[in-house]
């Protein structure tokens, strides 16, 4: 009897402990899931501006209904095929070089053995993406400045011409690519590098044993070992692929007409039409389309992994 009633107090005991520590959990998701309701799924509401024309002095639900005259209005615009083909092409660029870079920068960390060696590599790495695409447009200008840019005055004292960078529109995908990669590269090279420091090195060491090289090691324990977040992370940034960083392609050209041609994207080109043009139920319907092209994108590739790995996809 006594040791029933033990037992009993017991499971009481840790079902009191599980609630407890439940409670601790959801009071830790509480302030996220409020944050992501209010700015995320209250604001849905506003959907219905994509289909109305929007009028200031008639509120949203007095303006009238356009249907999906809004989309068309994009899609008959003599620009759309040059947007839409800049932003797609760019963001395949900034997608697969982006994860290159990351991966081949997290191997070249995990590979310091020093610790305070590899912290420092890692702050000084980080620390651009936590700067606003306006200071980094500043420090591109100064480096491309048709007169006074460190380029320029390099170019010169090298015994070669000036080149007016803010007039070439063919160079500014490379231009735009560079300032992505390493703007963004340090901080997508440590989840790389934490999916590194949790392989185990008993892997390693059995291949060392085997005499497999630094290439064989990276080969067949290295990249297999990636290779899921590598597909994770590349279903997230293809749902992205429609949608362009407004900050990189408005901030880093100066917003120059000459430049439009490689440099516009959909997200540029709608700011401008809304600041000239006023028209925000066009806006919310391009906005609405992208995040449309977006989710189809992400299921669509997730299917397309798990097919290839049944255990590869996002869900």
């Amino acid at each position: 009897m006594n040791a029933q009633f033990e037992y009993n107090q017991s499971v009481k005991i840790k079902k009191k402990w599980n609630l407890s520590e439940q409670f601790q959990h959801w009071s830790l998701c509480i302030m996220p899931m409020l944050l992501v309701f209010v700015f995320c799924y209250i604001p849905m509401g506003g959907i219905i501006i994509a289909f109305k024309d929007y009028r200031y002095d008639q509120g949203i639900f007095g303006s009238r209904w356009v249907g999906l005259n809004n989309i068309k209005f994009f899609f008959e615009s003599s620009e759309f095929f040059r947007i839409t083909w800049n932003t797609i092409s760019m963001n395949i660029l900034f997608i697969f070089v982006g994860i290159l870079c990351a991966v081949v920068v997290a191997i070249l960390l995990f590979e310091l053995k020093h610790r305070i060696t590899t912290m420092a590599f890692q702050t000084i790495m980080i620390t651009p993406h936590f700067l606003s695409w306006v200071i980094v447009s500043y420090m591109v200008y100064a480096f491309l400045n048709p007169e006074y840019g460190i380029l320029n005055r390099t170019l010169q004292l090298a015994g070669i011409g000036k080149i007016d960078w803010y007039s070439k529109p063919e160079l500014w995908p490379g231009i735009l690519l560079i300032s992505f990669i390493w703007k963004n590269v340090g901080m997508d090279s440590i989840l790389y590098y934490a999916t590194l420091m949790g392989i185990d090195s008993s892997l390693f060491e059995a291949a060392y044993l085997d005499g497999a090289n630094e290439w064989q090691k990276a080969r067949y324990i290295t990249f297999p070992c990636l290779i899921p977040i590598i597909t994770l992370l590349t279903i997230l940034k293809i749902g992205s692929i429609f949608r362009a960083d407004f900050g990189l392609f408005y901030q880093i050209p100066r917003d120059v007409g000459a430049l439009y041609q490689t440099t516009d994207v959909i997200d540029t080109y709608i700011f401008r039409n809304l600041r000239t043009l006023g028209n925000i139920g066009m806006s919310s319907a391009v906005g609405l389309l992208q995040s449309l092209v977006g989710f189809v994108l992400v299921m669509i590739t997730n299917h397309l992994s798990k097919k290839i790995d049944p255990d590869g996809g996002l869900f």
